[in-house]
């Protein structure tokens, strides 16, 4: 049995620098390998740090979108700025939200791990309330005991 609460959340709005998935969306190893290349990427040329210096927190958000039938993936983070490399202003909306925590030994195991649980266990489990798109997050809020912990966010509707 998943561990998740509903909470209702305001609108925010997450700055993200992006990539096209291209993998099937069954394609699991393909998806993360995917992600795990951009992660890489981003950390390794310096957006991130400047994606991070326009933050409002310290939270990194790993955004899941679909996008003109596109499956998009984001690095984001809270911000009132702008960035020129920045691919997209993400909308978040007022509502309420699935909530699943976690941590792990990376931020790259903690946002599989929960996204996992959050769709593969937690959805499932929610009878009164559905998922039905929208952009999804896995927020990494820090560091503790030598983990990194954050929550998945995935709107949804009551049924």
């Amino acid at each position: 049995m998943a561990n998740y609460t509903l909470e209702e959340k305001d609108s925010f709005i997450v700055l993200g620098l992006g990539t096209e998935l291209t993998s099937d969306y069954t394609d699991y190893a393909g998806i993360n390998k995917e992600k795990s290349v951009f992660w890489q990427s981003v950390k390794q040329d310096g957006r991130l740090d400047t994606l991070k210096a326009l933050a409002t927190n310290e939270y990194i958000f790993v955004v899941n979108e679909a996008v003109n039938n596109k499956m998009m993936h984001y690095a984001g983070v809270m911000t009132e700025g702008t960035l020129p490399e920045a691919t997209r202003v993400i909308q978040f909306p007022k509502g309420e939200y699935l909530v699943v925590k976690g941590e792990a030994n990376t931020d790259e195991e903690l946002s599989n791990k929960l996204t996992g649980i959050a769709f593969g266990e937690a959805l499932p489990e929610a009878n009164n309330v559905a998922y039905v798109g929208g952009p999804n997050t896995a927020v990494v809020m820090g560091q503790r005991n030598g983990l990194v912990f954050g929550e998945m966010w995935i709107p949804v509707v009551r049924k």
